[in-house]
């Protein structure tokens, strides 16, 4: 792993999405072959998001062979909520790009079954051959995705004790 550290959050944000640009590009995704991103919300991506868009309307980086999953959805609340993740991917993102929409993936918060859900967004995931790249975000208590700092990554298996 390397550690960059860059003065300002402008300067993370170019960095990361220049560093997308170079590996998306590098990969030369096609037809037959697809770029798979892992994405965050929140406020740390929001710079890169921004920066990635004007990479693309300036012709530098196209995302019609690209496939993206995000990592996580809030349980109830509707798609169209300005709170869910979906709502902030589209209008911070997707739709500022030439993505096709069956290639963004974004978990069902409203799914009749969480788990089918979740095992079904895993098999797409294994389907499309994995992650190439996973950009993640830190909130500012050191959370990442819904997994609070001190929080069991096992509570599962510790409930089953």
């Amino acid at each position: 792993m390397r550690l960059v550290i860059l003065d300002t959050s402008d300067k993370v944000a170019e960095w990361s999405a220049k560093y997308v640009l170079k590996r998306i590009v590098d990969f030369k995704p096609g037809p037959d072959r697809y770029f798979v991103l892992g994405l965050p919300t929140g406020g740390t991506p929001l710079g890169m998001y921004k920066k990635l868009i004007e990479y693309h309307k300036a012709g530098k980086i196209s995302f019609k062979y690209v496939k993206t999953f995000n990592m996580d959805e809030y349980v109830g609340l509707p798609r169209d909520h300005p709170e869910s993740y979906h709502y902030y991917m589209w209008n911070n993102f997707f739709k500022h790009i030439d993505i096709n929409p069956a290639n963004a993936h974004v978990l069902d918060g409203n799914a009749p079954d969480l788990q089918k859900e979740c095992d079904e967004f895993e098999n797409k995931i294994n389907e499309a051959g994995g992650v190439e790249l996973f950009i993640g975000g830190i909130g500012p208590d050191g959370h990442i995705a819904f997994n609070e700092p001190g929080s069991s990554l096992f509570l599962e298996q510790e409930l089953k004790l």
